[in-house]
């Protein structure tokens, strides 16, 4: 085989990982990340279980590689669009905005990946318990940063707790998804995202 088609095969064989990932992470907000087997992936996705086995080689190994894929895919779509904002207050609306849109384009069918994960796991010690808390160790460090920034610029009151806008943010946020998961009533997004602006001491949209 010459370095060409070793390179392609490579290629090929990733996107197709990639895919099949990408497919694993929205049926796991819906049926729930414990209950991802490869079975039913394999299903899902139109292949044998074996062709599956040659991508995962257990079920932890295709749950953990289906919370990355979640992070990749989040990262795409709340943080980067979040990315341009100046540092602050605006990076936190910014942010807080672009995980409303990622709940509005049922990004994930179930709403947030993450917050399905842990509200299911947050009893079940191990390393898939591990990985979706150094994710939301990761968001919430990113808040307290912006944040804290604000703060130092004058936005924030200077008597502010910073822990505690983050939890209020974050709560906020967490609301919509469990909300507008069960209501399907995009007014739960918008009311979200005028509650962070209170909080926030902004106005408007």
């Amino acid at each position: 085989m010459t370095t060409q088609v070793a390179r392609h095969t490579r290629s090929d064989g990733e996107r197709s990982r990639q895919a099949i990932l990408a497919t694993a992470a929205r049926l796991a907000s819906t049926h729930g990340i414990d209950r991802l087997s490869i079975g039913d992936l394999a299903t899902e996705v139109g292949m044998s279980k074996s062709g599956l086995y040659a991508h995962f080689g257990s079920k932890e190994e295709l749950q953990l590689a289906t919370i990355d894929a979640a992070e990749d895919i989040f990262n795409e779509v709340v943080i980067a669009p979040a990315a341009s904002a100046p540092p602050g207050l605006p990076s936190v609306l910014a942010l807080s905005d672009a995980f409303i849109d990622h709940l509005r384009d049922k990004v994930f069918p179930g709403g947030c990946f993450f917050a399905c994960a842990s509200a299911e796991v947050h009893a079940q010690p191990g390393p898939v318990k591990d990985r979706i808390a150094e994710f939301d160790g990761r968001w919430r460090g990113r808040l307290e940063r912006e944040l804290a920034a604000a703060k130092a610029a004058g936005h924030l009151p200077a008597n502010e707790d910073i822990d505690e806008v983050v939890f209020d943010v974050d709560a906020l946020l967490y609301y919509a998804h469990g909300a507008f998961s069960f209501r399907d009533d995009p007014a739960v997004l918008e009311a979200a995202r005028r509650a962070v602006r209170r909080r926030l001491g902004k106005r408007g949209r």
